[in-house]
């Protein structure tokens, strides 16, 4: 199991990240997510239980236990 953080005092809950599971800590959005994980905020997608999160909308979508989220490289051109 991977962990967002390392400071074992905060409470934390599961997710699925990528199919896996991942401890994160409560109060966390999928934009501290993200941060965490060390991604460049414009260089990744994100989707929370298979809806599409803009980069926009990421500090404002609190991670709630079980929730299935995927980042992935968004796909550019036509």
């Amino acid at each position: 199991m991977n962990a967002v953080c390392n400071d074992t005092a905060s409470p934390t809950f599961l997710i699925q990240l990528d199919g896996l599971a991942h401890a994160v800590p409560q109060g966390s959005t999928l934009a501290d997510l993200v941060a965490a994980l060390g991604h460049a905020e414009q260089g990744i997608a994100t989707a929370v239980n298979h809806n599409f999160v803009a980069r926009g909308q990421r500090a404002q979508t609190l991670l709630q236990a079980a929730d299935q989220v995927m980042l992935f490289q968004p796909i550019v051109g036509g």
